[in-house]
């Protein structure tokens, strides 16, 4: 229900300040960034412990 009213408080609030759907978008994309890079360095600095072929080709693309 809360998660509902926050959807539509920012609904609201984008209709409003439409310069507020960059922001948003553009936070979006740089944490997806953040944490795909996380991801990229934890697997590669712990590459050496785990021997997973699955992993190795998802990784490696």
């Amino acid at each position: 229900m809360i998660l509902g009213a926050v959807l539509i408080l920012s609904g609201i609030m984008i209709a409003l300040y439409p310069p507020l759907l960059t922001l948003i978008v553009a936070a979006l994309l740089v944490t997806a960034g953040t944490i795909l890079f996380v991801i990229s360095y934890r697997y590669k600095k712990m590459a050496h412990h785990i021997e997973d072929p699955f992993l190795d080709f998802f990784m490696k693309l």
